[in-house]
């Protein structure tokens, strides 16, 4: 049986949150940030300059603010029996995110995740400056970052499969195997070789011919 790699979108894929929307709720800016991540999702403007002008918003929170969305946050119905369906076949399964790896790496510890690669938030003395550190994971980030993953685990990418429901996921799912539109945004259910609707990410399983 080939192996497969599975790489999965967080926001609204992996987890049921926007994580960037939690932030906002904590910094009192979500109505502005939630109108720019909706923009972005549908491919209206620019992943990037979304992106930087919700962090805008985040100055000035304690970087506690990380404890507290992580509680928040809440795993897809499904998550824990696809990733070790994967791995008893001697899968891997990786997230790349346009969100933070502040709130994404706890998560990827605690359900086993093979790789994961996301944007960090600038902090300065205990606090949230509203800039970003390192290169931007924008759409064409993704995609490099499932090339590379595949290439380290030895498989082609043919047996890859990208599960995401934003714009920013269609360059990703343009080069892999198997393209999951999971509870996706217009563009990427006109793009996706497969419509997956009902939020239960272990239903990817049988589509490996793994156990469902």
């Amino acid at each position: 049986m080939p192996r497969f790699l599975v790489v999965l979108d967080v926001d609204s894929t992996l987890i049921e949150n926007e994580v960037i929307e939690l932030l906002a709720e904590a910094a009192g800016t979500l109505p502005e940030v939630a109108r720019i991540t909706a923009s972005a999702m549908n491919g209206e403007v620019d992943f990037e300059q979304s992106l930087r002008a919700r962090v805008a918003t985040l100055a000035g929170l304690a970087a506690t603010v990380f404890e507290d969305v992580g509680r928040r946050v809440t795993l897809t119905n499904g998550v824990q029996r696809m990733v070790d369906g994967v791995h008893e076949a001697g899968g891997r399964v990786a997230v790349v995110s346009g969100g933070f790896h502040e709130v994404v790496d706890p998560v990827a510890a605690a359900i086993g995740l093979d790789y994961v690669r996301a944007n960090r938030l600038e902090v300065v003395d205990g606090a949230l400056t509203g800039g970003l550190v390192g290169p931007i994971v924008d759409a064409q980030a993704k995609a490099d970052t499932l090339r590379e993953w595949a290439e380290d685990f030895g498989v082609p990418l043919r047996q890859t499969i990208a599960v995401g429901d934003g714009a920013n996921d269609l360059p990703m799912m343009a080069i892999t195997g198997l393209s999951v539109g999971f509870d996706a945004k217009a563009p990427v259910r006109d793009e996706a070789n497969l419509i997956m609707d009902a939020r239960d990410l272990s239903q990817l399983l049988p589509l490996l011919g793994l156990r469902g």
